[in-house]
């Protein structure tokens, strides 16, 4: 416990820090909740997209072996050469429960038509556009799963950060302000003890030489 100045000031000023103290944990404890109720909903969203990403990787994997194997890797490879393109993506910002995220989304779903990719349609069978429509699908999902998992971080730190405080205020701060507030009252205590123990025995003392001159002037010899 730090050094403190047993004084009636002090023990209001300890006293007013404390309900400072203790009306910032209610509202941190407050925001903790809140942050809670939005932090809960995006980690099952995270864990459906991180399902639907590995289900569409699978599926494109699955999808080029086939097509490796049936049409021949030299095609595939030519199609893939011959595509071009780009994923836009729009990054803008947001606030939730005061804390800043940046939202990602999408400009235009990755999926493009056929007459889009590049290769010829004609020289290719359905199996490659079936590759790039899975591929495409990839970027779309990889795009959503950034935003979400940047939303679950960015609250997950400011969860983690209001915890930590709230726990300091709980448990350290607040009970050392207690017991400094219980040491100052019980030195107070204590010395106004003390005072009175003091102020007895001057009263006794006046009571005894009031006695002392009343006998005397009693017996005449005042």
């Amino acid at each position: 416990m730090e050094q403190v100045h047993p004084t009636r000031s002090e023990l209001l000023k300890r006293k007013a820090n404390r309900a400072l103290a203790e009306q910032g944990m209610n509202l941190l404890k407050r925001k903790r909740d809140a942050l809670l109720r939005e932090f809960m909903p995006i980690i099952d969203e995270t864990m459906r997209l991180s399902l639907r990403l590995e289900r569409v990787t699978a599926d494109a994997q699955y999808e080029l072996s086939m097509a490796k194997a049936k049409e021949g890797g030299p095609v595939i490879r030519s199609a893939s050469f011959a595509a071009s393109g780009e994923a836009l993506v729009d990054i803008t910002g947001t606030h939730v429960m005061g804390v800043p995220i940046p939202v990602i989304k999408k400009g235009t779903s990755s999926i493009r038509p056929l007459t889009k990719r590049g290769y010829s349609i004609t020289g290719v069978s359905g199996r490659v556009d079936s590759i790039a429509d899975k591929f495409e699908e990839i970027i779309d999902v990889i795009i959503e799963s950034a935003d979400i998992e940047t939303r679950l971080r960015r609250l997950g730190e400011e969860l983690r950060k209001t915890n930590r405080r709230v726990n300091a205020l709980e448990n350290i701060v607040i009970p050392d302000l207690s017991e400094q507030i219980k040491f100052i009252n019980m030195s107070l205590e204590e010395r106004a003890r003390e005072d009175i123990f003091r102020l007895k025995k001057v009263k006794k003392a006046l009571e005894r030489k009031e006695m002392e001159r009343l006998r005397r002037l009693s017996s005449g010899q005042l």
